[in-house]
């Protein structure tokens, strides 16, 4: 199948027609003309709920039986007696019995047949009355599906791709777990949106990365694009468990007692070594990025310190080098979905998204800007295209400056050295807050007063070439705009929202399903730094990323660490920082020693994607500005969360 080309592309005059006339057959929303947004027409009281158990044709907990996945279906009752088919809306999830979904926490309810009643979120709720179906899918080892969870691998991602095929005719399905009648898919058209937040999202993901028929459209929200990075980064562990931990925590009562083979075969392929095994390599969904039919809408927290945003970098830029149809959203929060941060316009979007991706609507979503940026608390700005055009790498280089350990940012190449030693206590909150002063366990380079804003729009990189003292030391490296700001407090337990007690209403409610959430409001935090693109590494990759070897104490290796993904405007005024140190306390593990570590200036740069390039940093840089206020107690959130994550 041709690749579509990037969101602004207009798609030729024969498939607008064909889709025009689709969308007549497929809605009764039409009154004179083609049809551009679908109408909650149908009832959602009335809808038919029902189950079936799709074959996945896996055998992932080895009992001779292949698995069958729980997929619970929502769907409005008339289109079938119209002899219409719909689309669906499907949400792949391992926490519907688990831990729920969304900031309510819901999980899925039954009734006394086994039909759903409560489906969490409000897709169901929302989108059945306007003429989709919403099917949520129980992974394989969780909730009501036979199998093991493998944590992104084969048998995650055969869950939901096994429920498109279905979908679409290419997979049997039975109206029992154990039973040999089957169910067909009659009433639909195959037509398939993915959505989720976070494994939900990763799902979609892996499962768009399969190339799989009748995938239109994916919405992944907070979403894994390759596991190794969930748990490393260039072989510095990020977190202090693996996913056989994650395993056996989504698992299903009855999954735990019969999928031990799997939870040590999880545990023997993923060792915390570092390393990248065949293992990583299976749930790497970047690499497959050229298999990709579905568009994607891809939504991301700039400051999710869960699922960082490297995620977001490397997806979006292989899916662009495909000519992947794409639209972006990136707030200021953490692991936020954009309906506690953005509810109505968020709504009103994916109404649109859908409608034009799955009914083939001609609303004009496709013509909008590809990218809406969150600059300051509910302030958004947009972009025709992200990074936006006219933007170019541009090499800075550290040099020193009056006091060790404080120096300059430019783009002149420095000389000589900077020395620091690993403190596993201190973090990069720490680092920004004393980036003035002398510290021994970081190496901070700033730039003059900026005379113009600078805007940095994609993923950064920074090489640095270090002499240890040790056989082993981790890397940190991060940028920082210096200057006052109102922020999303990201670090804060809810991650840049607060829940209110009034709720607000997006669809249609049963006794059983209300359509009505509780509202939130920004949670913010006046800071007078904020980090905003961190990365790190373990300096025994040097030579390659999967594989970490002993270092020489006294041998300078040079490593190139890749920084997250982000769009940042430092104004005029403020002052962008590079800090390199070792250990980020709650980001990253402390290595086995604690070494110190000496840089080579001239051989250590940062390479950023800055809008206007270099020519925009040499103007921004030159001449004299007023400086932000100094202040007396330098203040930036409060320290990452050190509690343990699941994404």
């Amino acid at each position: 199948m041709p690749k579509r080309t990037r969101f602004t592309t207009w798609r030729p005059l024969a498939t607008v027609v064909v889709a025009v006339l689709m969308a007549a057959f497929l809605t009764p929303a039409v009154a004179h003309g083609a049809p551009r947004e679908s109408r909650p027409v149908y009832s959602y009281t009335n809808a038919v709920r029902e189950a079936v158990w799709v074959d996945t044709g896996l055998d992932g907990d080895g009992d001779g039986k292949t698995d069958r996945v729980a997929a619970d279906i929502v769907r409005p009752r008339e289109p079938a007696r119209q002899h219409r088919k719909i689309p669906v809306i499907m949400d792949a999830s391992p926490y519907y019995s688990c831990c729920g979904r969304g900031n309510e926490s819901q999980k899925k309810t039954y009734d006394a047949n086994g039909h759903v009643v409560q489906m969490p979120l409000f897709y169901d709720n929302y989108f059945v009355p306007r003429g989709y179906a919403s099917v949520g899918v129980d992974l394989a080892g969780t909730n009501r599906s036979d199998g093991c969870v493998d944590v992104g691998g084969r048998s995650d991602i055969q869950s939901a791709k096994a429920v498109i095929d279905w979908l679409n005719g290419r997979a049997k399905a039975y109206t029992t777990r154990t039973g040999s009648v089957r169910a067909k898919a009659d009433w639909t058209n195959g037509r398939t949106g993915m959505i989720g937040k976070s494994w939900d999202a990763t799902i979609a993901n892996g499962v768009a990365a399969t190339g799989v028929k009748g995938l239109r459209t994916i919405v992944p929200i907070s979403g894994i694009s390759s596991w190794y990075d969930y748990y490393f980064q260039q072989g510095a562990d990020l977190y202090d468990s693996g996913p056989d931990w994650l395993s056996d925590y989504v698992d299903s009562p009855d999954a735990r007692a019969r999928c031990a083979a799997v939870q040590q075969r999880i545990a023997d392929g993923a060792p915390r070594t570092g390393d990248r095994t065949p293992f990583w390599t299976e749930r790497d969904y970047v690499k497959d990025a050229a298999k990709v039919r579905a568009s994607v809408f891809l939504v991301h927290g700039m400051q999710d310190l869960n699922v960082r945003t490297k995620h977001v970098g490397q997806w979006w830029d292989a899916l662009a080098r495909h000519g992947v149809e794409r639209k972006i959203w990136l707030s200021q929060t953490g692991h936020v979905d954009p309906f506690d941060y953005r509810r109505g316009a968020w709504v009103d979007t994916l109404h649109r998204w859908f409608d034009h991706e799955l009914l083939g609507y001609d609303n004009g979503v496709d013509r909008e800007p590809m990218a809406d940026i969150e600059r300051h608390p509910d302030q958004w700005v947009t972009s025709k295209v992200w990074p936006p055009r006219g933007t170019a790498t541009t090499t800075l280089r550290p040099a020193p400056g009056a006091q060790n350990g404080v120096g300059t940012l430019g783009l002149t190449s420095g000389t000589g050295t900077e020395t620091f030693t690993d403190d596993p206590s201190n973090s990069e909150t720490d680092w920004a807050a004393h980036i003035d002063t002398p510290t021994s366990d970081k190496a901070g380079f700033v730039t003059r007063p900026l005379t113009h804003d600078l805007r940095l729009s994609g993923s950064s990189k920074v090489t640095i070439t270090a002499t240890p003292t040790t056989a082993t030391a981790h890397l940190s490296a991060v940028l920082v705009d210096l200057g006052p700001d109102t922020i999303r407090d990201y670090a804060d337990a809810a991650e840049g929202i607060t829940t209110l007690t009034d709720r607000s209403c997006w669809g249609a409610s049963t006794p059983g399903d209300s359509a009505c959430f509780k509202n939130t409001a920004a949670k913010t935090a006046d800071v007078d730094h904020t980090v905003f693109s961190r990365g790190w590494a373990d300096l025994g990759t040097y030579a390659s990323p999967g594989k970490g070897v002993p270092l020489t104490p006294g041998k300078a290796y040079t490593i190139t660490v890749d920084l997250a993904a982000t769009d940042h405007v430092v104004p005029a005024g403020h002052r962008l920082a590079l800090i390199v140190a070792g250990t980020d306390k709650d980001l990253i593990d402390p290595p086995a020693d604690k070494p110190t570590l000496t840089l080579d200036l001239s051989r250590t740069s940062a390479r950023v994607p800055l809008l206007g390039g270099t020519p925009a940093f040499a103007r921004a840089t030159s001449g004299t500005a007023s400086a932000s206020p100094p202040v007396t107690r330098p203040s930036g959130v409060g320290d990452p969360s050190g509690a343990q994550r699941i994404p």
